[in-house]
C-alpha cells in the first residue's frame, strides 16, 4: 500500500444473462473463453486503483447459467488525495465502464477489510425454470429459449415432486448429487427449502400457445451447495414428475451416497439455472431500496 493511500473494500451486487460466457469466474490467459468476472476487472481498471482491482465472486456457476444476484467482494486503492469512492458512485462507474450488455451491478456497500463475500454469506437461493408442452425447440419463445428447461412432456406430476423435494430438506450427506471436481471438503449440506411451484404466464407467451404451454419453477435454498448438485436434484425431481421415479426412490437415491447411480448421474442443462440471492447479515437486496443513481458528473468529481 502506498505512503498515505487508503484501501477500502466493498460488496458488490450483480447480475448477468450467462450465455455468453464460460461461466462467472475469469478465465485466464489467452484462451477465446471468457467469463463475467473478466468484464467486472476490466470495467474496475478504469478507476484507478493505485493496484489492480480483483473480484472475489461469492457463488461461482458455470457456463449457461444465469444470475439475478451473485456477489463479490473487491477492494480499491485511490491515491492519497483522493478519497474512496461511495457506494453509489462505484456502482455507476462500474456500469459505466462495463463492455457487456448482459452484465449489470445492481448495488454497492463499503465492508470492513476482513469480509470475504464466499465465506460470510448465510444463505443462497437457486431458481430452475421448466417449461412443458415444448414438443419441439421452436416451439418455444424465442425470448424464452436459453432461460428453461423445455420438456417434450404436456405435463408434470407437481405433486409427486413436492412429495420427492421433501426428502432434501435437512442435513444430509448430498454425495449422490456431486459432480466430479467438487473442491468441497465435505458433501455435508443443509437444504432448508426445496419448493416445486407454477410459474405465472410468460409474458413472451401468445395467448394462443399459453394452453400448451406451462411454466415451472423450482427453488433450493441452503448456505452453499456442491458442485453442479442443483442441477442434479433438478434433473431427479423432473424424472418424478415425469412417471420415471417415484419419490420414495429419491430417498433411497440420497441414502445411497452414490454419484454415478442410473438416475442421479443425469445432469439438468445449465441454461434453466439462476442464481437468484445471496445473502449476508444486515447487506443485501432485503435490505435495499431502489438507489438514486449519481450523475455522471458526481462521477467525474470522485475520479
Amino acid at each position: 500500500m502506498g505512503p498515505g493511500s487508503v484501501r477500502a473494500r466493498y460488496l458488490v451486487y450483480f447480475q448477468y444473462l450467462g450465455t455468453d460466457f464460460n461461466g462467472v469466474a475469469a478465465v485466464r490467459g489467452v484462451q477465446r473463453a471468457v467469463g463475467v468476472q473478466n468484464y467486472l476487472e476490466e470495467a474496475a481498471e478504469r478507476l484507478n486503483s493505485v493496484v489492480p482491482v480483483k473480484f472475489t465472486i461469492s457463488s461461482r456457476t458455470d457456463a449457461g447459467v444465469h444470475a439475478l444476484s451473485n456477489a463479490a467482494h473487491l477492494d480499491i486503492q485511490r491515491r492519497s488525495d483522493r478519497p474512496p469512492f461511495s457506494p453509489e458512485v462505484l456502482t455507476e462507474a462500474l456500469n459505466t465502464h462495463l463492455k457487456h450488455p448482459a452484465i449489470r451491478v445492481l448495488q454497492a456497500f463499503r465492508v470492513p477489510s476482513h469480509f470475504h463475500a464466499r465465506h460470510a454469506a448465510i444463505s443462497r437461493t437457486y431458481l430452475y425454470r421448466l417449461a412443458t408442452g415444448c414438443p419441439r425447440p421452436d416451439k418455444l419463445p424465442v425470448f424464452e429459449r436459453n432461460r428453461c428447461w423445455a420438456l417434450q412432456a404436456d405435463c408434470l406430476d407437481v405433486a409427486a415432486m413436492q412429495e420427492a423435494a421433501q426428502h432434501f430438506l435437512g442435513t444430509h450427506d448430498f454425495s449422490a448429487f456431486q459432480s466430479a471436481g467438487s473442491p468441497a471438503a465435505s458433501p455435508v449440506r443443509t437444504l432448508r427449502r426445496a419448493s416445486v411451484s407454477p410459474d405465472p404466464t410468460s409474458p413472451f407467451v401468445l395467448p394462443e400457445e399459453s394452453r400448451r404451454l406451462q411454466f415451472w419453477s423450482l427453488e433450493f435454498e441452503s448456505q452453499s451447495f456442491l458442485y453442479k448438485q442443483v442441477r442434479r436434484m433438478t434433473a431427479v425431481l423432473v424424472a418424478v414428475g415425469l412417471g420415471a421415479l417415484m419419490p420414495a426412490q429419491v430417498k433411497a437415491i440420497l441414502d445411497s451416497r452414490d454419484p454415478l447411480g442410473k438416475h442421479q448421474s443425469r445432469v439438468a442443462p445449465a441454461h434453466g439455472l439462476f442464481l437468484k440471492s445471496v445473502l449476508y447479515e444486515g447487506l443485501g437486496p432485503t435490505s435495499m431500496q431502489p438507489p438514486c443513481m449519481p450523475s455522471e458528473t458526481q462521477y467525474r468529481s470522485q475520479r
